[in-house]
């Protein structure tokens, strides 16, 4: 097994256990800058880019050193792939789907309604054909993706109003994180827009937006949320296992070392796994708190999941009709989770449907 290798397949205490750390002491010091999507009062989600950072200086002995910076700072928050195409910055931390507008395939590389979970996501992007066929696509835009990060099944948002039936989403001003959710909720009569996680708040509380939604229990609490919106709804369908990419341009990527490309391999799968392991450890108090503050937790009615269901699939084969690099990943998305489906349907979905209705 080459050092590379090894690499991939360890985190930073494995590689420095196993004493291949890269032979860093000959090559120039390299200093990248890293344009982030989000806050930084969001730790789990602006943290998975300072997470890969740390990683990367430290498996670097300090020779590669990459500076996060805040949604805003270098560039608007949804124009940080932009600045990855365009070589101003060597690398954005960010969610695909925020770029649905350029090309409908992007949101396949994050999450689609009624998509996958988080660990069908890793499957076929790691064992399917899911990460070839995104960089095929990435490719287009100088950029070359890298997985940075999990939520889990987000919730369903903050609401105003009660939402009983699939009628009162009419009229609905909403925020949704991506284009694609929102041509699906403009088919149940809501209004969509497209608005950065920093400013939510301000928008709920002046009336311009009646519903939003972000993550779940742990960022939503840290944003306020539940203090200008009383209904917290679950499960978010259009995010059951939403992936935040890492894009790196690609001349900057390939003009790395072989062990340099080794540790940005090594590093994203750090910042990974550590994002989804820290929203489960967070949300559960983070959910008792914010029931404890009177939210009023509920979970969408099946009329509303059979109409929003309906809906999406009706986008997706318009989607199939415009983006022939949509159409074929879609394809290859779905016949990949129609088995992890078969297989959570046993023991999967068994266990933890027992396990909810116990006392531990």
């Amino acid at each position: 097994m080459d050092r590379r290798s090894i690499i991939k397949q360890a985190g930073i205490a494995g590689v420095l256990a196993a004493g291949v750390a890269p032979a860093v002491h000959a090559q120039a010091a390299i200093r990248w800058r890293l344009a982030s999507s989000f806050p930084k009062s969001l730790d789990t989600i602006y943290g998975g880019a300072e997470v890969f950072a740390k990683a990367v200086k430290a498996m670097s002995g300090g020779k590669f050193e990459i500076s996060v910076h805040a949604g805003g700072e270098l560039m608007p928050a949804f124009g940080v792939l932009d600045g990855v195409q365009s070589a101003t910055v060597e690398m954005c931390h960010t969610v695909p789907y925020y770029f649905y507008g350029k090309n409908p395939a992007f949101a396949l590389g994050s999450a689609i309604p009624f998509g996958f979970n988080a660990r069908q996501m890793n499957a076929w992007m790691m064992h399917g054909n899911g990460r070839k066929l995104m960089n095929e696509f990435y490719a287009n835009y100088n950029a070359i993706s890298f997985a940075g990060g999990n939520t889990g099944t987000q919730m369903g948002g903050w609401f105003r109003k009660e939402i009983k039936t699939p009628a009162d989403f009419k009229g609905l001003k909403m925020r949704l994180g991506g284009g694609l959710v929102g041509e699906v909720m403009t088919k149940l009569g809501a209004v969509p827009q497209s608005i950065p996680g920093g400013e939510v708040y301000q928008s709920l509380e002046k009336g311009t937006l009646d519903a939003a939604e972000w993550v779940g229990p742990y960022d939503d609490q840290k944003l306020g949320f539940n203090k200008v919106a009383p209904f917290y709804y679950y499960p978010g369908w259009w995010e059951g296992g939403p992936e935040v990419d890492f894009f790196v341009n690609n001349k900057a990527y390939e003009a790395l070392s072989a062990d340099n490309k080794a540790i940005i391999d090594a590093a994203t799968a750090v910042a990974h796994t550590d994002m989804l392991a820290k929203y489960d450890a967070l949300n559960p108090g983070a959910l008792k708190q914010l029931v404890a503050a009177k939210t009023k937790v509920l979970p969408f009615s099946q009329a509303v999941l059979d109409a929003s269901f309906k809906a999406s699939m009706e986008v997706f084969a318009e989607n199939d009709a415009k983006s022939p690099e949509w159409k074929k990943i879609y394809a290859d998305m779905r016949n990949f989770q129609r088995d992890q489906i078969l297989w959570f349907r046993f023991a999967e979905s068994r266990f933890d449907t027992f396990m909810s209705a116990q006392k531990v």
